[in-house]
């Protein structure tokens, strides 16, 4: 491998590192559903953002 194949798994790594701590840092705060705007008010039913974010179910 190159030093750049370093540098690009390297950086993918970091990324996919700070999504899983994001997620994990937002499911401890009781958010139902990460991505939607109205998160941590929505009851997981998307009654908090009318459905609109696509991202509950």
């Amino acid at each position: 491998m190159k030093p750049i194949d370093y540098l690009i798994l390297a950086v993918i790594v970091l990324i996919l590192g700070a999504v899983i701590w994001y997620l994990h840092k937002a499911k401890k705060k009781g958010v139902k559903c990460i991505g939607c705007p109205d998160g941590a008010k929505c009851s997981g039913n998307c009654a908090g953002c009318s459905g609109q974010c696509g991202n509950c179910k």
